[in-house]
């Protein structure tokens, strides 16, 4: 065995360097794009604290061989805007001002500021005494007078490369979900299709599943069940076994040109569907992502429903304000939508909102009271992270040991908060990083270092006890962009309401109780009511359609209506709203029971010709006697003949 192990050479299983694809002249067009921008914004020569970051991002960037995968997601992102679709950055690659200038995210991580759109003279204010830009009071510029825009939320570059700058950037977007499997498709076009793959998954045994295999072993075989703690030893051993594959949701990994897929993973395809457009690494991604770029090509609804409202409105997306005190206020109240809290049963306004419509969201909210987007960012980190609320924040803040605008709430503010303390930016650093994986909580020993530093420091111990509780932070850019789609879509349900919940509840709604919807405000408030009395013996559905109902109880306090199904102005999927302005007419997949494709069928065929009778109508339509028994009662069909036939006498 030793002579024939020495005759074979070492095997390198899993590369251990990064190979990423070839784009031409990558590193000259990132930079270029970078200083055009910035002297389109901020004048030439450029201000230093907007210079020096340029420098020090860049020096990062092309040294490490990143830019091809900057300039590759700003292909993707400009290509998504070119077709009308915004597109949302998740995780930390906001906090780069390199990707702010080159277009693959709107959140500008710069210290708060005020730019001038004319002149381009800027002011930064560097002290810590405002969370974002957007919050500033404000002012004409000093130089010409014209009115100042205001940016920047002080993110550090470090979140997302590292304190080296080195880290290989893992670049999240959100497109919409009606544009994803075009962007996918966009990647082929890029890279070529030989060197696009989508990311694959494994399934592993989860602990109870386990416990469930090996009691379930003993039940089959007849044999005496072993005691708990046997079961329990057993079960580690089928714990983390591989179960089943899949694939990662938005996921697609790169092979360069001049690699071959081989080199990494065996590939299969998905379900092992031999028809299938795409394959799948065999690998887990996990096990490649350190050799291979991955770029995430995410879908979600907010860029769809901005496509939406902005298509409805003919508004452009950076005309909306990103300080309208009405829109503010609907955090602590929903008096700006003319209706009172009693009357819409919630205690703000932010129903049907993202990332603040859920009641667990709206009881933050309530004892929190944002006023200001630094401060909305921060209920966004605190909802998110994982012991940074319930028994820390939330308990400093009832306890009044400092107000709100001062404890933690992503893992960014740590950093910031520390270096303007006084504590050395490589130790505020650590420090951040150690804190947001939950290491003080696993680690005390180690977290004592850290402890002792603080404490030189004079930092209070209310804020080191906070941080040493926390398991996971949720990062400022991620929080900041989330934050920017919620005040876009809730400027648009202040001030152009209809627009707004056409749009909702045609893009985020998928069960719906229409009858109820149609009869109005009290019924909607009785059905309410009723469905809360159930309590825990609620369904999943039903629950659904209570988030559906609240909102639905809202737009008729506010004087909007539902109008009945029709069968030449309803749409397929879509809300329409009516010739009146006040009402919406529901399409036809809210009808329980009624497919896409059966509602997509009955729009197709109304649009080609009227129908002549029901029975015209259901060989058309495809529409089983079931469903048009329901839309006979619903009124859908009324004043139609049953058949076809004409009777002479």
């Amino acid at each position: 065995t030793q002579a024939m192990a020495d005759q074979i050479d070492e095997v390198e299983v899993v590369k251990k360097d990064l190979y990423t694809p070839f784009i031409d002249r990558a590193e000259e067009q990132v930079a270029e794009m970078t200083y055009a921008r910035a002297f389109e914004l901020y004048g030439n020569p450029l201000p230093d604290i907007i210079d020096l970051r340029i420098e020090k991002e860049l020096s990062s960037i092309l040294g490490n061989g990143f830019a091809v995968i900057y300039l590759a997601s700003q292909m993707l992102v400009n290509r998504s805007n070119e077709r009308g679709y915004l597109v949302g950055s998740r995780g930390s690659v906001g906090s780069s001002f390199v990707a702010t200038m080159i277009g693959i995210t709107e959140v500008n991580p710069m210290p708060p500021h005020y730019l001038c759109p004319n002149c381009q003279h800027s002011e930064f204010i560097t002290d810590g005494s405002y969370g974002s830009g957007f919050d500033l009071p404000d002012k004409e510029c000093s130089e010409c007078g014209t009115e100042y825009k205001k940016d920047g939320q002080d993110i550090p570059f470090e979140t997302f490369l590292g304190f080296d700058g080195d880290k290989v950037p893992d670049i999240d977007l959100n497109f919409s979900s009606e544009y994803q499997a075009n962007a996918h498709d966009y990647t082929k076009v890029l890279f070529g299709e030989a060197n696009v793959y989508r990311a694959g998954t494994v399934g592993t045994v989860a602990d109870k599943t386990a416990f469930g295999f090996v009691r379930g072993y003993f039940e089959d075989k007849g044999l005496k069940m072993p005691r708990v703690a046997e079961i329990e030893r057993l079960a580690i051993g089928c714990t983390g076994v591989k179960r089943t594959t899949g694939q990662h949701p938005g996921g697609i990994v790169v092979v360069p040109g001049y690699m071959d897929i081989f080199d990494f993973t065996p590939y299969q395809y998905p379900a092992d569907d031999p028809n299938s457009r795409w394959y799948t690494t065999h690998f887990e991604y996990h096990a490649i992502d350190q050799d291979l770029l991955k770029l995430d090509i995410l879908a979600h609804d907010d860029p769809t429903m901005l496509k939406y409202l902005t298509d409805l409105s003919k508004m452009k997306i950076e005309d909306i304000p990103m300080d309208d005190k009405d829109v503010f206020s609907l955090f602590s109240s929903p008096k700006a939508l003319g209706v009172t809290k009693e009357e819409i049963m919630c205690e703000t306004g932010t129903l049907g909102l993202p990332e603040t419509g859920t009641k667990f969201v709206i009881n933050m909210l309530v004892e929190t009271r944002p006023s200001t987007f630094g401060e909305l960012v921060k209920v966004s980190g605190l909802s998110h992270g994982t012991d940074v609320w319930a028994n820390n924040a939330q308990e400093l803040i009832r306890n009044n040991v400092v107000p709100f605008k001062e404890v933690i709430g992503c893992r960014d503010d740590i950093m910031v908060y520390l270096i303007n303390q006084g504590i050395e930016p490589g130790s505020a650093f650590k420090i951040m990083e150690f804190v947001r994986k939950g290491k003080a909580s696993k680690d005390p020993e180690g977290w004592k270092n850290w402890e002792k530093i603080l404490k030189e420091g004079n930092i209070a111990d209310w804020y080191i006890e906070s941080c040493r509780k926390i398991k996971y932070m949720f990062p400022k850019a991620h929080a900041t962009a989330y934050c920017m789609m919620c005040c876009r879509v809730a400027w648009f349900k202040v001030h152009m309401p209809i627009y707004y919940y056409a749009t909702y509840f045609s893009v985020r709604c998928f069960d719906f109780d229409i009858e109820t919807m149609i009869k109005g405000y009290n019924s909607i408030k009785e059905k309410i009511i009723e469905l809360n009395n159930k309590g825990y013996d609620r369904t999943n559905k039903e629950d659904n359609i209570l988030d559906v109902l609240a909102s639905s109880l809202e737009m008729t306090a506010r004087g909007f209506n539902f109008g009945h199904l029709d069968l030449y102005k309803s749409h397929a999927k879509r809300f329409i709203i009516d010739e009146d302005g006040k009402t919406l007419i529901p399409p036809f997949r809210t009808i329980d029971g009624l497919g896409d494709v059966v509602a997509n069928n009955i729009y197709e065929e109304a649009k080609k010709k009227r129908f002549i009778s029901i029975e015209d109508f259901t060989n058309r339509c495809k529409v089983s006697t079931t469903l048009v028994d329901k839309m006979r009662i619903m009124g859908i069909l009324k004043d139609m003949p049953e058949t076809s036939q004409l009777t002479l006498f």
